[in-house]
């Protein structure tokens, strides 16, 4: 294993199909500072060509040359969308990039990127449902229930393909280090059993009635596909995964 925490998910920095125009970037490894300390994350966005060309992209990760000369072949980015106040990072680079973009905020990211100094302009704000521009090949909602933040999560239509940030999470053991194996382990988020992690679910604390109205969405949507910002991803058997992974939200309050 080299020698850094995680194994990446090579290659990365380049576009692979899900599905027809649908597609995941690999990024690299990022640290976010959580429990004392700063833990690796892998990152994951994904690209949607719209019924009209336009490029739709979810969680931007860091755009380089190679990467953005595969996007411009795909077709013209439209839109730039941050799913919950902790997956904006890139969003900035790209807006400069393509200036004719939209960016999208999801709810608390405006505030969340002026306390940490980060300069990022937003266009416009994600609400409950999805509007125009995609409104025919994106359904959308926003998971409500948490203290600490709401996620905004997308159903691509044309592939059954549920879009999440991080009320998955699904790190695998081979790919990490045996320091981190145990604590990965211990909030919750390991391969084969990843679910939301367990510092965002105690947020969920006597609101779960908000937080399963959205889980019962997502199951309405019937999602064959669920791709995930952080670890393993699941090309089939969307349905099962989600009751797998949501069956804290049965226990109460």
């Amino acid at each position: 294993m080299p020698n850094q925490p995680l194994d990446l998910y090579n290659p990365i920095n380049t576009l692979k199909p899900v599905d027809d125009d649908i597609w995941i970037g690999d990024g690299p490894i990022v640290g976010m500072a959580m429990y004392g300390t700063s833990i690796p994350f892998t990152t994951r966005m994904t690209v949607v060509r719209l019924n009209g060309g336009g490029l739709w992209c979810h969680s931007p990760t860091a755009l380089t040359p190679a990467l953005k000369a595969e996007i411009d072949r795909l077709g013209p980015v439209e839109h730039l969308v941050s799913p919950n106040k902790i997956h904006y990072a890139h969003i900035q680079s790209w807006a400069e990039a393509y200036p004719s973009a939209t960016a999208w905020a999801s709810p608390g990211v405006r505030e969340r990127a002026a306390s940490q100094h980060i300069p990022v302009t937003f266009q416009a704000d994600l609400a409950e449902s999805p509007p125009p521009p995609w409104a025919t090949d994106i359904d959308q909602l926003i998971f409500r229930g948490s203290r600490y933040m709401d996620e905004v999560v997308f159903f691509h239509r044309q592939s059954k393909t549920l879009l999440l940030a991080d009320l998955i999470e699904n790190f695998e053991p081979r790919k990490v280090t045996q320091s981190l194996r145990w604590l990965l382990s211990l909030v919750g988020v390991a391969d084969p059993d990843g679910k939301t992690p367990i510092d965002l679910r105690l947020t969920f604390w006597g609101r779960k009635a908000q937080a399963r109205a959205g889980y019962e969405q997502m199951l309405a949507w019937a999602p064959e596909k669920i791709i995930l910002a952080h670890g393993r991803w699941y090309p089939q058997n969307g349905v099962a995964e989600l009751k797998r992974a949501f069956r804290w939200l049965k226990t109460s309050p």
